[in-house]
C-alpha cells in the first residue's frame, strides 16, 4: 500500500510545489486549503504522515490545533510542522505538541524529502512493531474441547449475527478479549473499530473523558471511546471498576442511545455495539453496592463464561500443541513438542490460558533443540513448587495413615479424572483400574461429577 501524505497550507504555490516534490518521490498526497477542510479531511481518513502549516486562516495556532487533533485521534502519526513566520518559540512548542519535525519556509527540497522519509519510516516501524505485538494474540484461535470451550464457540456464532449486548465473565488471563474479538471478527460490523476501554487502568479522574471525549477550550476535540468505535464495538473491560457516578452515564447512553462530550453543548448520537468483561463475581459487586444492578441487566443481555484453565485441563494438551506451533511460526523456528505433561496438568494456573502462552513462549525462546530434559526445566521452574505435588505433603502428615491416603487417592483420582475431561473409562485404563472398581471408589472417596 502506498504512503498517503496529507498537505495543509493555505498557500496555492506552497501546497503545488509539496505536491508535486512528494508525488515526484512516489508518495500519494492530499490536500486542505484552511482550518475546515483540514480538519474534514482528518477526520474523513488519518493519513501516514501529515504536513502542516502554523498559520492558516483562522488564527495564529491554526497548526498546533490541528497537531493535537491528529495526536488524539493516533498519537503515532508523525506530523512535520511547516512555518514562514519561525521562530525558536514556535519551533519548542510544536515539538512539545508531539510534532515530529519543524521546518522554515523557504524549504530546501532535500532536507524536506528527508524529514518525510524518516517519517515513513518511523510509521511503518511503529505499525510493524504493533502488529508483530498483537499477532501472536490477535490471531489466536478460541481452542479447546471441553464442554465450555465447546459452549462459548456455539454461542459465539450465534451471538455474532445480532446486535445485542454481551457480559463476558472468567478469571483473568482466560480469555475473555479473545471471545470479543472473535464476535467482533464474525459479526456484521467486522469491517469497523474495535476499541477497548479498561476501566481497571484508567484514573479515576479520567473516565468520563475516555469514554465520552472533551472540548477543549481552544476548540479542540478530544475523542472518547464511544466516537472512536462509531461503527464497531466497544469492549469495555473489568466494567465493575469503573465509578458509580459514571456508571449511571453509561446507563443513560446505553438507554438513550446518545451522549455529550465533557463541556459539549450538543448531542452525538451512538452507533456501537458494546461488550462489556470482568474477572469478578458480579452478583457479589452488586450485592456489596459496587455496580449497578440496573446497568447489569441492561448490559446483559447475553452472558457467555469461561471457566479458569484449572477446570478444563482436558484443553491443555490442545493448547501447549496450538501454542507452540503458532509461536515458533512468528519466531521462524522448529516447532517443538512437550513429552511430558504431567506437571502442566497438575499446576493450578492461577494466571489461565495467558499464563500457559507466555510459558510457551519462554519454551520457545530458551530452547532451540526440542531438548525435553531443558523443556522440563523451564517448566519446573515456571510453576509454584506449592502446585508441582499433586497434594501436600505438610497437609498430610498431621493426620492419620489412613485420611493420609485417602486425601492422597481423592486428589490423584480427581485430577486423573480433570485429565480425561472426566471420561471414567480412559480414567479407569489409565489408573490401572476396572471401570467399576474404580466407580465404586470415587463413590466411597464422594468424588462427584467434576465437570
Amino acid at each position: 500500500m502506498s504512503t498517503e501524505i496529507l498537505i495543509i497550507d493555505d498557500n496555492t504555490e506552497i501546497r503545488t510545489i509539496l505536491e508535486e516534490i512528494l508525488i515526484d518521490t512516489g508518495y500519494i498526497t492530499r490536500l486542505a486549503a484552511n482550518y475546515d477542510q483540514a480538519l474534514t479531511e482528518i477526520d474523513k481518513k488519518l493519513p501516514d504522515v501529515a504536513i502542516i502549516d502554523v498559520k492558516l486562516d483562522k488564527s495564529d495556532n491554526d497548526g498546533i490545533e490541528l497537531l493535537n487533533h491528529i495526536k488524539n485521534k493516533n498519537k503515532d502519526i508523525p506530523v512535520i510542522i511547516i512555518s514562514g513566520h519561525a521562530n525558536i518559540e514556535m519551533a519548542i512548542k510544536s515539538l512539545k505538541s508531539g510534532a515530529f519535525e519543524f521546518i522554515q519556509k523557504p524549504f530546501d527540497k532535500e532536507r524536506l524529502v528527508n524529514f518525510v522519509h524518516r517519517a515513513v519510516e518511523n510509521i511503518n516501524l511503529k505499525n510493524e512493531n504493533k502488529s508483530l505485538r498483537s499477532k501472536l494474540f490477535h490471531s489466536f484461535d478460541l481452542v479447546g474441547k471441553s464442554q465450555n470451550v465447546q459452549s462459548i464457540k456455539d454461542q459465539i456464532n450465534k451471538l455474532a449475527i445480532s446486535d445485542s449486548r454481551i457480559f463476558i465473565t472468567g478469571p483473568t488471563g482466560s480469555g475473555k478479549e479473545l471471545i470479543a474479538r472473535k464476535i467482533h471478527k464474525k459479526s456484521k460490523r467486522f469491517k469497523g473499530p474495535f476499541v477497548i476501554l479498561n476501566g481497571a487502568l484508567l484514573d479515576v479522574k479520567k473516565y468520563e473523558e475516555e469514554l465520552f471525549g472533551e472540548e477543549k477550550k481552544d476548540g479542540s476535540i478530544l475523542y472518547g471511546a464511544l466516537e472512536k468505535a462509531s461503527g464497531g464495538f466497544l469492549l469495555i473491560d473489568e466494567v465493575t471498576e469503573i465509578p458509580l457516578e459514571t456508571q449511571s452515564k453509561i446507563l443513560r447512553v446505553v438507554i438513550d442511545q446518545k451522549f455529550k462530550r465533557i463541556n459539549g453543548n450538543h448531542d452525538i448520537k451512538t452507533d456501537v455495539r458494546i461488550l462489556c468483561s470482568t474477572s469478578k463475581e458480579i452478583k457479589r459487586e452488586i450485592d456489596q453496592g459496587h455496580f449497578r444492578e440496573d446497568l447489569y441487566h441492561r448490559l446483559n443481555v447475553f452472558n457467555i463464561n469461561i471457566e479458569p484453565l484449572s477446570k478444563r485441563l482436558e484443553d491443555i494438551p490442545l493448547l501447549v500443541e496450538y501454542f507452540s506451533k503458532e509461536i515458533c511460526k512468528n519466531y521462524n523456528r522448529r516447532e517443538f513438542i512437550i513429552n511430558d505433561h504431567n506437571y502442566l496438568l497438575n499446576y493450578n494456573w492461577p494466571g489461565n490460558v495467558r499464563e500457559l502462552r507466555n510459558l510457551i513462549e519462554r519454551i520457545a525462546i530458551l530452547d532451540t533443540n526440542n531438548d525435553q530434559i531443558k523443556i522440563l526445566e523451564i517448566i519446573k521452574e515456571s510453576v509454584s513448587k506449592s502446585s508441582q505435588e499433586v497434594f501436600s505433603i505438610s497437609d498430610n502428615l498431621s493426620v492419620p495413615l489412613r485420611e493420609a491416603r485417602e486425601n492422597f487417592e481423592k486428589e490423584y483420582l480427581t485430577t486423573q479424572l480433570k485429565k480425561f475431561g472426566g471420561n471414567i473409562s480412559k480414567t479407569a485404563k489409565f489408573v490401572g483400574m476396572e471401570r467399576s472398581a474404580l466407580h465404586r471408589k470415587l463413590k466411597l472417596l464422594g468424588v462427584s461429577d467434576i465437570n
